[in-house]
């Protein structure tokens, strides 16, 4: 069970963090254990190798991407059952697990444009879920998250080009310029969660020696019945395996226009392409 507040909190913002789910002996663990192994080299699912010479700090240290697929450590984060409670809580059912995720960013690093998580996952019907636990404290010098609370509430936008000079991905997705975006400050342990449709994003990391380490993991709720190809196999939380269909590609997504009153609202009537990008 979840308290009261933390579920109205979520329901009216589409974000909340829980505070210190994770003791500091275990956070410093998860640290430790993937610098290790981030150190040591490549594994599967990295999308881009190693390279300890770049000048890219996101070359140095790449996100990992999927690491339960090959590592029991991962699987245990990602099943975990204090996870599992909150989010049942805030789901009303049970989730299921679909992917794991180690951002390093270290000093210097850029950070990710606005972006809805459920663009990629395409979890039908439902949405997905994250569970995004901070490793080091997280503020705005070292590139903490940033949300738009309310955002949980619109539907899947149609995406523009991102800056690459401050965003590692290429693609955001707009918002209108008075709509707030609020700065999500943490400590070791604890962890956020949230929706597939809320716009989120991260600032670049201006520090010269701080890393903002994060592990997250990646859900989507129990009524689904379709989600993307990439995030087979995908696990009830007691660490079984089930099987479920490929969202097709494609569909629509929302553009801003203005309103007859002079607010912007969304229409849908972009299309999203093949590629994860728009037509």
């Amino acid at each position: 069970m979840i308290a009261e507040e933390v579920k109205q909190f979520f329901d009216e913002n589409g974000y909340v963090v829980v505070k210190q789910l994770f003791s500091p002996e275990e956070v410093a663990h998860y640290r430790d254990y993937y610098m290790d192994l981030r150190l040591k080299g490549s594994y599967p699912g990295d999308l881009v190798g190693v390279d300890p010479e770049n000048d890219d700090p996101l070359k140095r240290y790449p996100r990992m991407i999927h690491m339960h697929h090959w590592d029991a450590t991962s699987l245990q984060y990602l099943i975990d059952q204090r996870i599992n409670n909150v989010l049942t809580g805030l789901l009303g059912r049970e989730p299921y697990a679909v992917q794991t995720m180690l951002y390093f960013k270290p000093p210097k690093a850029r950070g990710q444009a606005l972006h809805q998580d459920n663009y990629f996952l395409r979890a039908r019907p439902g949405t997905c879920m994250a569970a995004w636990m901070a490793l080091d404290p997280c503020d705005e010098e070292n590139g903490c998250m940033k949300v738009v609370p309310g955002s949980q509430k619109w539907p899947i936008l149609c995406t523009t080009k991102a800056n690459t000079k401050e965003s590692f991905s290429d693609i955001q997705v707009p918002i209108p310029e008075q709509q707030e975006v609020r700065s999500v400050i943490m400590e070791p342990g604890d962890v956020l969660f949230f929706g597939g449709s809320l716009v989120h994003g991260s600032y670049p990391n201006t520090s010269s020696e701080r890393f903002r380490r994060a592990l997250i993991g990646h859900y989507i709720s129990g009524e689904a019945e379709t989600v993307t190809k990439y995030m087979k196999p995908i696990y009830r939380m007691d660490g079984t395996t089930l099987d479920l269909n490929y969202s097709g590609e494609g569909g629509p997504c929302g553009v801003w226009v203005d309103s007859e009153n002079g607010q912007p609202e969304i229409a849908m009537t972009g299309v999203l392409s093949s590629f994860g990008g728009t037509e």
